[in-house]
């Protein structure tokens, strides 16, 4: 994928695309919660956006309709998402984890949880040394 950023409501019909599979413009429209329902040619012209970003390609066509999947899985996106953020922060992982802790979206609680739950958190700590305080 390029590296073109989506917006949200590309991104919405991305994940419909991960949780169908390969899907129509109408399958995807009406795989839509009731609340989240918009024109078919809304969610028509998003596919095609996403086609030319690159996030999705064509694969079929039956009749009329296009059959269309994703061509990024959700490792690929979220690994690109956390790129572009930690970019934010000039690439680094303490300035944007300060941030989330002065904002109070995460807590040291959460922290040390995270730490906790890392398969090899007693060498990432040895590697840190007296920066990791």
């Amino acid at each position: 994928m390029s590296k073109q950023r989506l917006s949200k409501a590309e991104t919405r019909i991305l994940q419909q695309y991960w949780k169908l599979g390969t899907a129509s413009v109408r399958e995807i429209l009406d795989s839509l919660p009731e609340e989240e329902r918009v024109a078919y040619t809304t969610v028509q012209t998003l596919v095609y956006r996403l086609e030319q970003k690159g996030a999705l390609r064509k694969v079929k066509k039956i009749g009329n309709a296009q059959l269309f999947e994703s061509s990024i899985n959700q490792s690929e996106f979220r690994s690109g998402l956390v790129r572009d953020l930690l970019d934010l922060f000039d690439g680094s992982p303490r300035l944007l984890v300060s941030n989330l802790l002065e904002a109070g979206t995460i807590t040291l609680k959460d922290l040390k949880a995270l730490q906790n739950a890392t398969p090899d958190s007693k060498s990432s700590r040895s590697r840190g040394g007296k920066n990791n305080a």
